[in-house]
C-alpha cells in the first residue's frame, strides 16, 4: 500500500489550485519586495518544477532565461499570466506522473545525485509553494480588500468560478454571505 504517496498527491492538488487562484486574482505588476508579482509567481512555479523531483537532474523550460527564477535579479524577459498558467499545468502533469510512479519506500531514498530524500524534496516544495501563495494572496487582499479562495481539502471545494472567499460546498451562489 502507498498511503504516503496517496496523501502527498491528495495534498498537492489543493496546493496547485491555491497558486492557480493566486495567479487568477493578483495584480501581476504590483511590486512586492522590489519585483513585480509575476516574477514571484514564476519563482514559486520554477522551484516546484525544479525541486519537487530532483533539482540536480533538471532541464530548464524552453522559455527560461538566466536569472528569471530569482526576483531579486534583473531580467528583461516577461511571461504573461497565460504562460504562467500553462507552465503550472505542465508542472502539475509532471508532478502527478512522478507521484504515480513512487512507492512509500522510495520516499526515504535520495534521487540520483541529490542530497535530499524524496520526502524532503516534497515537504520543502509544499512549504515553499504555500509561502509564496500566501505572499501573493496577501498582496491581493491589500489591494482588493478580498482574500482569494483558499482550499485545504479538495472534497470541500466547489469550482463555481468564484475566486474569492472560503469553502462553498453545499452553498448556492445566491448565498449573501458569499459576496
Amino acid at each position: 500500500m502507498n498511503d504516503l504517496c496517496r496523501i502527498i498527491k491528495e495534498t498537492v492538488k489543493p496546493n496547485f489550485l491555491n497558486i492557480r487562484s493566486s495567479i487568477q486574482t493578483y495584480d501581476r505588476d504590483a511590486i512586492c519586495y522590489g519585483a513585480p508579482c509575476w516574477r514571484w509567481v514564476y519563482h514559486a512555479l520554477h522551484s516546484a518544477d525544479k525541486w519537487f523531483i530532483n533539482p540536480f537532474e533538471y532541464e530548464e523550460p524552453s522559455f527560461h532565461v538566466e536569472g528569471m527564477d530569482d526576483p531579486e535579479k534583473p531580467c528583461d524577459a516577461v511571461l504573461s499570466d497565460e504562460q504562467l498558467l500553462k507552465y503550472l499545468d505542465e508542472i502539475e502533469e509532471k508532478t502527478y506522473a512522478y507521484l504515480d510512479g513512487l512507492t512509500d519506500d522510495m520516499l526515504y531514498e535520495k534521487p540520483e545525485n541529490c542530497i535530499y530524500t524524496r520526502m524532503e524534496l516534497v515537504l520543502r516544495q509544499f512549504r515553499h509553494l504555500s509561502f509564496h501563495t500566501g505572499m501573493l494572496n496577501g498582496q491581493t487582499a491589500i489591494e482588493t480588500g478580498s482574500f482569494p479562495v483558499w482550499v485545504s481539502d479538495m472534497d470541500k471545494y466547489v469550482d463555481d468560478g468564484i475566486l474569492y472567499g472560503r469553502y462553498r460546498k453545499g452553498h448556492s451562489s445566491e448565498d449573501p454571505t458569499l459576496k
